[in-house]
């Protein structure tokens, strides 16, 4: 090892009151791999942190429906049944002095000490496990209040209610010789497992989908830190594998098994667009959204001679938290001939690959690769991508600085200030000043025009983004050894391109990169 590791063995009764000191680095990317499929050898915890009861209205705090005062809970999913068939038109309702009251309680929080806030006292008593005696921070580890389902786009169960986990809703997960966590009082937890071959310490379902919902360990866990590392190794193995494989799905265009040929036409879409192969939808979903495989006739149609490109493929479906993707991409001959196959005698309900899953998909990638599955692909082609972008934005940048032109081998800052000098005595000593000033302000209102108008392209871009997740390709597609190298290289303060969560997640690229790395 580059470094040194030290190991402090300190004996306690609670392991949630050990010293700050035990989150030293044990130099976990080091350490000994269990065999396949097990995580861990011993894990405790508190379990879960439920939230506080529901508590009803203050006195001076009222609720009109009509005009009328009411009284009755402010939380729908806590009232009597006999409250809720008041409610028959929401335009009536005056909430009016319920939203003061939480605006006021919203902006006294912001004002507490963090000793006021008791937070701490939460997160020391919930926030972290014992994973194989190590303490270990835990992500999330709050169950949510009861609420209304936001969702992400359109989802069709909007505005339905979260209703309140309760401890029996909830299955543990933890070591056989561990001290269980207590469930509340005059509760019991649903089961109690002792499952190492999975990385979480608590599950309950929740009723709107009827998917299952974890805590997890945080971010910057030495299982977490491994798992990132294997998902972007495996991505960088296909570096070397992704030309022959590009090559045979080439040639699979020409196939006379369907099966094959739709295969090609997939992979190409994957790899080109950054589809998600579109896995089945968990029990329960019911929203309309696809992923490549699972596309249908009416999601594509198909244009020859589209704004000067021959061929040319409209996309128009709703993809992943039922984000809606439009698109219109140029296509090589054979895949638009590959896809007018695909449509002939079928209506537009109908598959459009009928002969695929991604089952099949995975099978045959993982039969050219071993790890190597449609996702891996859009964790490739963005790193990849990213790689490309920083050396030949450094290689510009460098070759910008390497033919300015020096004063007299000044330094570039003072080269600047030196020719603002020089222009202020010619303003002085010209004859055409004017012409000069009106020069200058002509010049002065285009930069104004300009960053207006880069103002309008940021607005556009905020407001289109508005459902997309930005942060989710920087967090779970680019590789950070990249970026981690790049600041080193450049000599850029890391905190400049990742905050003080980002930095604890990405811990292990940061520890090992050399500047000289290579994705």
């Amino acid at each position: 090892s580059k470094r040194c590791h030290y190991v402090i063995i300190i004996t306690v009764d609670n392991f949630t009151q050990l010293p700050q000191l035990c989150l030293i680095s044990y130099g976990q990317w080091e350490e000994e791999k269990y065999e396949d499929g097990v995580k861990w050898k011993f894990l405790e915890h508190k379990g879960p942190y439920f939230p506080p009861e529901y508590q009803p209205l203050p006195d001076n705090v009222h609720f009109y429906y009509n005009g009328q005062l009411k009284d009755i809970a402010a939380h729908y999913w806590e009232m009597t049944h006999e409250e809720r068939s008041l409610i028959q038109d929401l335009d009536k309702c005056d909430f009016g002095e319920i939203h003061a009251m939480h605006k006021a309680k919203t902006e006294a929080r912001k004002n507490m000490s963090k000793e006021e806030k008791q937070v701490k006292l939460i997160v020391d008593e919930y926030g972290y496990c014992l994973l194989d005696h190590h303490k270990e921070r835990i992500g999330n580890f709050k169950i949510e209040p009861p609420g209304l389902f936001r969702g992400r786009g359109e989802h069709p169960k909007q505005g339905m209610l979260k209703k309140r986990i309760q401890p029996e809703d909830v299955i543990i997960n933890c070591s056989k010789e561990s001290r269980i966590p207590a469930p509340p009082a005059g509760h019991h937890w649903k089961e109690v497992r002792h499952d190492n071959t999975v990385t979480w310490l608590v599950s309950w379902t929740e009723n709107i989908q009827g998917s299952n919902k974890y805590i997890m360990l945080n971010a910057n866990s030495k299982l977490k830190g491994e798992k990132d590392w294997e998902k972007y190794e495996v991505a960088r193995k296909l570096k070397s594998r992704v030309d022959d494989i590009r090559y045979q799905y080439l040639q699979d265009l020409k196939s006379k098994q369907m099966v094959t040929r739709q295969r090609a036409v997939a992979l190409y879409f994957i790899d080109k667009l950054a589809l998600r192969a579109g896995n089945e939808k968990e029990e329960g979903e019911t929203a309309d959204t696809v992923g490549c495989c699972s596309l249908r006739v009416e999601h594509i149609t198909l244009h020859e001679q589209l704004d000067g490109n021959e061929c040319v493929v409209e996309f128009d479906f709703l993809g992943k938290d039922c984000i809606r993707y439009y698109n219109k991409v140029p296509v090589i001959k054979k895949v638009f001939k590959s896809l007018k196959l695909f449509l002939e005698n079928k209506q537009p309900g109908d598959e459009l690959f009928d002969r695929l899953n991604t089952s099949v998909l995975n099978k045959h990638l993982s039969s050219l690769m071993p790890g190597l599955t449609a996702k891996v692909f859009r964790t490739y082609n963005a790193s990849i991508t990213l790689q490309q972008q920083l050396k030949e934005l450094t290689n510009s940048q460098s070759h910008l600085l390497c033919h300015t032109r020096l004063i007299s081998g000044l330094p570039l800052r003072a080269n600047m200030q030196a020719d603002m000098w020089l222009q202020m005595k010619l303003i002085h000593v010209d004859d055409s000043f004017s012409v000069r000033l009106v020069e200058r302000k002509k010049a002065a209102v285009k930069r104004c025009e300009e960053q207006l108008l880069k103002l309008e392209v940021q607005a556009t871009d905020r407001e289109e983004n508005k459902q997309i997740a930005l942060g989710t390709s920087k967090l779970n597609y680019l590789d950070p050894r990249i970026s981690v190298a790049w600041c080193k290289n450049m000599e850029v303060p890391i905190e400049k391109i990742y905050n003080k969560t980002q930095r604890e997640k990405f811990a292990w690229a940061i520890d090992m990169t050399e500047a000289d790395f290579e994705f």
